[in-house]
């Protein structure tokens, strides 16, 4: 078959694009950047679902295509890349390109479980608008519905190894907070089962769950026991406590949670196995198989909350230098200090106050850049030069009982850990 995918790039999409080709289908790709294949298999047309909500502009692009699926999707807004344009207006105008172009048997939407009458997210409301909309058109279509989609490279599996392995978990409110998670090897099966199944009524939908419904600590502490690590501790928020840190959660880049994933939490998000397994033939994978390698996946976990505490630490290093330079150590004796080391009465205040600025800016981009791996080598240099100068000017500071010259090799230490490690 010819197969249009959208969202090819994503963590399922990637799935489904691999599993496709695997399965000897030829895969054309939308994105946003234009990429290419030395795949014959595989090609790649540009598309962008938060501006192509005209189904002019999708007709074009599904010349000769027998199968489209759509497996576009966001968690958070940000800037453009909006609910309504990329999970309604967008693939709207996708589905109804589809029945104009006459070559599109068969449409397969990635939508989510919880996207249905009970909606009250604006996540799954935009799912929703889509989901009806392909049902109304006289078209062959599923819509697939899954519960939290577990894959060791996707986003959120990455966050919840990561709560998994911390010393405590917080349970946020009363509420059951049911979960099914899927492993993204049983979606994908799914997807190529559908596509050599017999044609659907348009609009059919099919709750796609694993094995076991359980609270979403469970799950926690399910993958927590996969990757080898004992008991976890149990911090239980009150819901007050709760919808004030979820409200709070909106202003922090990256953070999962927020009021509406707090109210898609509480929900719940379960389904009857029965479908999943009919269309596997077997059972889903169960959440104690979902970890490969537990001693790597252990340790990566980890170090995805240890290295922004190592990172924050070292800022407050910077920024508490910064604040002692500018006064809080009495400015006479900072002077006394730079004369020794040979710096003139009249350089002495653009040295103290120029180097305070320095170290400042370094603390703040620590924490506010997005690319600082050169903050890392910035910082080397001048830990290196500083205890040069000083070794050299003041050696007495290389035997002080407080060692303020040899504590400088575990934070060169730590520094370059984080130039190695970070992303």
């Amino acid at each position: 078959m010819r197969i249009l995918l959208t969202g090819a790039t994503g963590f399922v999409g990637g799935h489904v694009r691999d599993a496709l080709l695997a399965d000897g289908h030829e895969v054309i790709c939308a994105v946003r950047r234009k990429m290419d294949s030395d795949n014959p298999c595989l090609g790649y047309i540009t598309a962008d679902f938060a501006k192509d909500t005209d189904k002019s502009v999708w007709l074009a692009r599904l010349a000769g295509i027998d199968v489209v699926i759509n497996t576009v999707g966001i968690f958070r807004e940000s800037g453009g890349q909006t609910f309504s344009a990329l999970h309604t207006e967008a693939p709207c105008a996708l589905f109804a390109a589809c029945v104009e172009a006459g070559t599109v048997r068969l449409v397969v939407q990635l939508s989510a479980l919880g996207a249905d009458e009970h909606a009250t997210t604006a996540y799954h409301l935009s799912k929703k608008a889509a989901d009806d909309f392909l049902a109304a058109l006289p078209l062959a279509s599923w819509i697939v519905q899954p519960s939290l989609i577990y894959g060791k490279d996707g986003a959120s599996a990455r966050v919840f190894r990561m709560l998994a392995s911390m010393p405590l978990t917080l349970r946020f409110g009363n509420a059951p907070q049911l979960v099914q998670p899927i492993h993204i090897g049983d979606l994908t099966d799914v997807f190529l089962v559908l596509l050599h199944g017999a044609a659907p009524m348009p609009g059919t939908r099919l709750p796609l769950v694993g094995p076991e419904a359980l609270p979403f600590t469970s799950y926690i502490g399910a993958l927590r026991r996969a990757m080898g690590m004992g008991r976890q501790r149990l911090l239980r928020l009150p819901g007050a406590v709760a919808r004030t840190l979820a409200g709070l959660g909106r202003w922090l880049p990256g953070a999962m949670l927020d009021r509406d994933a707090l109210a898609m939490l509480d929900r719940g998000n379960t389904a009857d196995v029965a479908m999943t397994a009919q269309l596997l033939g077997r059972a889903p994978r169960p959440i104690s198989s979902f970890i490969d390698d537990p001693a790597a996946e252990r340790a990566q976990a980890k170090l995805q909350w240890l290295l922004p505490v190592l990172r924050a630490s070292i800022a407050a290093v910077w920024i508490a230098t910064a604040l002692v330079s500018f006064g809080l150590y009495p400015v006479e004796l900072s002077y006394e200090l730079l004369a020794r080391t040979g710096i003139s009465a009249a350089l002495q205040p653009l040295m103290l106050y120029g180097a305070a600025t320095f170290d400042l800016a370094l603390g703040l981009g620590i924490l506010l850049l997005p690319k600082r791996r050169w903050l890392w080598l910035a910082q080397v240099a001048l830990i290196g030069f500083y205890t040069v100068v000083i070794a050299v000017k003041l050696p007495e500071f290389l035997l002080h009982p407080y060692g303020p010259l040899t504590k400088n090799l575990p934070m060169l230490a730590a520094i370059w850990l984080l130039y190695e490690l970070e992303e």
